[in-house]
């Protein structure tokens, strides 16, 4: 029999979000990408294409390539900036419970603490501690309050914290 945890809660829905620093970046890679990098490879491709035989050209056919891969990651960066939602943590009216943006201090059952913020798909660091609000640490962790343990299934197994601490920016 399976076990209830505090995974089968409901819990609040989590909109796919993006912090506006997260937003920011999509934004420069994308103009980056847009009026540098494809511009570039352009020229490349045009030169390698100048040299005749292009079956055997590897720069034009590594330039081809090149292009497809911008072009994806813009179709992939576009659809991106429309879907996700900009929320800035700091704007936040609630700060005792954990929202999208909160950086939390977790202890576990050994008394070791771990901080970690809260953000979107894709502003995940993990060497910068910040994991995904639809991690399974993330989801457990959305609502609590300080005080409250908070039970995790990870691959190693059910782990439980503290929550010790709440902080926005």
């Amino acid at each position: 029999m399976n076990e209830p945890s505090d995974d089968d809660e409901p819990r609040p829905r989590v909109p796919d979000a993006i912090t506006p620093v997260g937003m920011a970046r999509l934004r420069a890679e994308h103009t980056e990408l847009l009026r540098r990098e494809r511009p570039k490879v352009v020229r490349e491709v045009a030169d390698a294409a100048a040299q005749g035989d292009r079956s055997e050209n590897a720069e034009y056919i590594y330039g081809k390539r090149r292009l497809r891969e911008i072009d994806r990651r813009l179709q992939f960066l576009e659809r991106r900036m429309r879907l996700v939602v900009v929320v800035d943590p700091a704007a936040h009216q609630v700060r005792d419970r954990v929202l999208f943006g909160a950086t939390v201090v977790l202890e576990d059952d050994r008394g070791e603490r771990a901080t970690w913020t809260l953000v979107g798909a894709d502003e995940v660091d993990v060497a910068a501690r910040r994991i995904s609000v639809h991690s399974p640490v993330g989801r457990a962790l959305i609502g609590k309050e300080v005080d409250d343990e908070v039970r995790v299934l990870t691959p190693g197994g059910a782990r439980t914290f503290a929550l010790v601490e709440i902080a926005y920016p």
